[in-house]
């Protein structure tokens, strides 16, 4: 019997859970279906949230030829061979054939390469899933030929919906009589992930022997923590176990650190988006609180690029180590957020006259950068001045962490500014 999950597969729009951002009623991915006009596509969102199942939907509403590709085992090879077969169908078909590709951000260069022609020519509409962000994972010229769309995470409503739904009309689990007393543990297992909350409702109710089945959160707990190993096999704790590692060296713990690291190599996780990982906790966790921490970890991103696995193994624990035993601080994250929101709330506010730029003198007879003070003219090479539109004048955004180093610096700002900013 096939698995909850591929049975529930949903078949057309209006049966689709959740994404109504993009396929709610005059959405730009709706109408371009209901115009049988669609472009090239890359879904983008995490695990379980319908990517598959909305690139087989489209197919099959606009009658469309589908080929699938997983680029987990298929090489260049495998998608030349699906293009010749695409472009033959072509000759007699006039719907364009869709080419779906999942997980495309673990295809190659070379291979994603060898889609561009294709893609150009009209020979295909691709339909790319991703869980990667897309801007680093897909080149550039396959990018620019196609629309990204980002999928979320269901919402808390949309999960219990599908539990419904699953209990009402899936054959099996309809002979049973199921009682949904409690869903708030089959919801925080899933995570957002409607395949992983099928699976998990799947494994409790396959592990009551009786037709009669009260489903509550303990029930629930029990049973899928005494299947864990069933309910891991698939690989559906990525999430889970990166967001373990990361806040295991942000809580400065390089031994659960480590052990999450061999869990992910163990399971085959490319060495790389480790990497990515740790040059971005370099910053958002640990900041000016050590700069070093970045060096170390864009070394370590070109170093594992260079050697590979399994030496890359031993260059990723040496980063891991360094990064959990470091300062800890989030100001800088924390700064640009601040500055964010602030730019969101006020707009594109006058640049002050002696900060802009003046090439022209035209420019110059209008005052820009009149006024401005060359810091490197005067003591300690710094010149009280205002840097800020003056709307938002003296705003703080930067607030220095409490360690050695970010002391350093508020020290060394309270001495320029004084009073100004509140250091």
């Amino acid at each position: 019997m096939q698995p909850l999950a591929e049975r529930l597969r949903p078949k057309t729009l209006s049966a689709y859970i959740g994404q109504q951002h993009i396929i709610g009623a005059n959405s730009a991915l709706r109408n371009a279906v209901a115009q049988n006009l669609l472009p090239s596509l890359i879904l983008w969102g995490p695990p379980g949230v319908g990517k598959t199942s909305l690139a087989l939907i489209i197919a099959s509403e606009l009658k469309r030829p589908f080929f699938m590709l997983s680029a987990i085992n298929s090489g260049v090879k495998d998608v030349r061979e699906i293009i010749e077969k695409a472009s033959d169908n072509n000759i007699f078909n006039q719907n364009k054939p869709v080419l779906f590709i999942d997980e495309i951000h673990r295809f190659s260069k070379s291979q994603q390469d060898s889609l561009l022609g294709a893609v150009e020519k009209g020979v295909v509409t691709l339909i790319g899933a991703t869980t990667e962000n897309p801007s680093f994972e897909v080149i550039p010229a396959l990018l620019s030929r196609c629309q990204v769309y980002v999928l979320q995470s269901l919402l808390e409503d949309e999960l219990v919906s599908l539990l419904n739904t699953a209990i009402t009309t899936d054959e099996f689990l309809k002979q049973k009589k199921i009682n949904l007393l409690e869903h708030e543990s089959l919801i925080r297992v899933s995570g957002g992930d409607a395949r992983k909350l099928l699976n998990a409702l799947e494994i409790v109710v396959n592990s009551e022997t009786k037709n009669e089945i009260t489903i509550t959160n303990q029930l629930v707990l029990t049973v899928i923590q005494q299947n864990l190993a069933l309910y891991d096999k698939t690989g559906e704790q990525h999430y889970d176990i990166i967001s373990a590692f990361i806040k295991s060296i942000r809580g400065s713990d390089p031994n659960a650190a480590l052990y999450y690291l061999a869990r992910m190599l163990k399971g085959g996780e490319d060495p790389l988006f480790i990497a990515r990982r740790l040059l971005i906790l370099s910053s958002e966790d640990i900041g000016n609180a050590n700069p070093n921490a970045l060096l170390l970890a864009n070394n370590c991103f070109n170093a594992v690029n260079v050697i590979g696995m399994p030496e890359a193994r031993i260059i990723l624990s040496q980063c891991v180590t360094y990064l959990a035993c470091s300062a800890k601080s989030n100001a800088s994250y924390m700064g640009i957020n601040e500055a964010m929101e602030l730019v969101t709330k006020t707009g594109d506010l006058p640049i002050p006259l002696p900060l802009r730029n003046a090439p022209t003198k035209l420019m110059k007879n209008l005052d820009y950068g009149k006024d401005y003070k060359y810091a490197h003219n005067f003591t300690n090479n710094f010149a009280e001045q205002e840097f800020l539109p003056e709307q938002i004048a003296n705003t703080k955004l930067y607030e220095p962490g409490n360690n050695a180093r970010e002391n350093e610096q508020r020290n060394y700002l309270k001495k320029l500014w004084k009073e100004k900013y509140g250091y």
